[in-house]
Formats: C-alpha cells, sequence, structure tokens
C-alpha cells in the first residue's frame, strides 16, 4: 500500500503543477483582455469570462488524462476510454463504481477523488474571482449607476 500511495502522491503533484500553470495561463489571459471587460459590450464580458472558464474545464480534463494514462501504465485498464472514464468518474467524485481496479491499487481511486476535489475547488474559486472582478469593473464604469448609489440615494429621501 506505500508503493500504491506515494504513486498517488506523485500524480497528486504532477496534476496540481498542471492546475498551477493553466491558472496563471488563465489568469494571464483575462489580465490582458481586461479591454473587453471595459467596452461597453456585455457580450464580451462574458465572451472573456467563458473563455477562461473553458481554460480551466480543459485542465481539468487533461488532469484526468494524467491519472488514466498512469492506470493504463499499472495495467489496470487495457484500453485509453476505459481508464479516461473511470478517471474523470473519480476526478469529479461522482464514483458508479461500474468498474474497479484491482486490490493492489485500489487506494488510488480515493487519492484521486481528493485530487479532484481539490482541483476542481480552485477552478471553482478562480472562476468566482474572474466573474466577481469583471463585473465589479463592468459596474464601476463612468455613467454606470451602481447598486450601491442606488441605495443610497434611496436612504437620502
Amino acid at each position: 500500500m506505500i508503493i500504491a500511495l506515494t504513486v498517488g502522491v506523485a500524480a497528486m503533484v504532477v496534476c496540481l503543477f498542471v492546475q498551477g500553470v493553466l491558472l496563471f495561463l488563465a489568469t494571464r489571459y483575462y489580465v490582458r483582455h481586461l479591454t473587453w471587460v471595459k467596452s461597453a459590450s456585455r457580450a464580451m464580458t462574458m465572451l472573456l469570462i467563458s473563455q477562461v472558464m473553458l481554460m480551466l474545464v480543459v485542465g481539468n480534463l487533461v488532469q484526468g488524462g494524467i491519472w488514466a494514462l498512469l492506470f493504463v501504465f499499472l495495467g489496470e485498464f487495457g484500453d485509453w476510454a476505459t481508464a479516461y472514464y473511470f478517471s474523470l468518474v473519480n476526478f469529479a467524485t461522482l464514483g458508479y463504481g461500474d468498474i474497479v481496479m484491482s486490490e493492489r491499487w485500489r487506494i488510488l481511486g480515493p487519492l484521486q477523488a481528493i485530487n479532484g476535489v481539490l482541483m476542481i475547488g480552485v477552478s471553482t474559486a478562480s472562476i468566482t474571482a474572474v466573474v466577481h472582478d469583471a463585473f465589479q469593473r463592468s459596474w464601476s464604469r463612468p455613467n454606470a449607476e451602481s447598486v450601491t448609489d442606488v441605495e443610497a440615494g434611496k436612504n437620502r429621501e
């Protein structure tokens, strides 16, 4: 079991690195396209947010692929499609149970689920930060009345 735990933690470290790189790239992409948020078009803001979301989702799919490659390398699955399906089920913590691993490597399933919860959580937090920032910037445009301004006006009356 120690070998399986070591292999699983190593896979988690690789996924953490991938998540970090994609988070950096998505954030840099967002910052480089802030003019879209500052434009008069809300559609451009939504397009930018959608692109950041897509980058992070693809990152999670890539991480599922890393685990699937590991499962194939360990001989748990004979084909990529089954390994990738099993991997995404674990990564997303669905846990269907229709496919199981051998006793020797089965601890990798829960380790991957822990990894998936953390990485999907990081993606969600990042998307939330981008959405919050984009909305703050788009609502604070000159001549745009914010909710706070409206409430302040009501309190003065």
